[in-house]
């Protein structure tokens, strides 16, 4: 896989397709690979770039403080590295958050913004269950039984489970194939998430949004979702039924069809 320095990093990542650039930023914990069933189809229409942020997969994990804005700081670096000087930004969760810090920091480098299961500000609820998936990684070492025992069940309805067993077992199997996240790495990304606070900066973004949360969600759930629309100028709201947090998993087809037909409408 190839890598780039970028401040005290080398980052590692992935590029696929053609077209304009496409930035993937993962969620809490995951690496590059989390947004294989994206790349498939978006890389028909762009330059699918996906990166291990600072704390996950191959990029390194430097010790000290991690925040939102500066994962954002990281990937503004990442793509001047890589004479990247504008491309669409998308994620989910901590991705969604750091595309957030990114597109009002550096407002010029982001042609469109993709914000999946994204919140403003730490709230009470998130804290609470964010700390307890501390708690389970100091009690029992293991970043990967905790995303699988521990995060899957916010991330997935319980019909999911019901309906598809061999497919949730199919995503933890896929987990369980990614590089193991060191538990310090993973209580300073952790610790990023419970200190994230973007709400004062959002009416910086200028970039055209897509905001999309999933019926079902509890962690991101839509009571942030006009908090954040209100926010952003440009940007329209989609909300999955019967999703909880990751609707790219569970409604594979539809998440890929709806973010896609926002990039496409919104690339030169």
């Amino acid at each position: 896989m190839p890598t780039v320095k970028v401040n005290d990093l080398t980052m590692n990542y992935e590029q696929q397709g053609n077209g304009e650039p496409l930035i993937l930023i993962p969620y809490l914990a995951a690496d590059y690979a989390c947004y294989a069933f994206q790349v498939a189809e978006y890389s028909k229409y762009f330059t699918c770039i996906s990166l291990d942020p600072r704390g996950a997969g191959e990029t390194d994990k430097p010790e000290g403080v991690y925040s939102t804005q500066l994962f954002a700081d990281d990937v503004a670096g990442f793509m001047e590295a890589l004479n990247i000087p504008r491309a669409h930004v998308a994620g989910l969760s901590l991705g969604a958050a750091v595309g957030m810090w990114l597109a009002a920091k550096y407002p010029s480098r982001v042609t469109s913004l993709s914000l999946h299961s994204a919140w403003p500000r730490t709230d009470a609820f998130l804290e609470s269950v964010v700390q307890g998936w501390q708690l389970m990684v100091k009690a029992g070492g293991s970043v990967t039984d905790l995303i699988i025992l521990g995060i899957f069940p916010w991330c997935l309805t319980p019909e999911l489970y019901a309906a598809t067993p061999d497919y949730v077992k199919g995503l933890a199997e896929f987990v369980r194939s990614r590089p193991a996240q060191p538990p310090d790495a993973f209580l300073r990304q952790s610790n990023a998430v419970l200190a994230h606070d973007v709400e004062s900066q959002l009416e910086r973004i200028t970039a055209p949004t897509l905001i999309t949360f999933g019926q079902r969600d509890q962690l991101t759930s839509t009571r942030f979702a006009d908090r954040i629309k209100n926010r952003i100028r440009d940007s329209e709201l989609w909300i999955f039924e019967e999703c909880a947090h990751a609707a790219m998993y569970e409604r594979v087809e539809e998440f890929n069809h709806r973010t896609l037909a926002f990039l496409r409408r919104h690339a030169a």
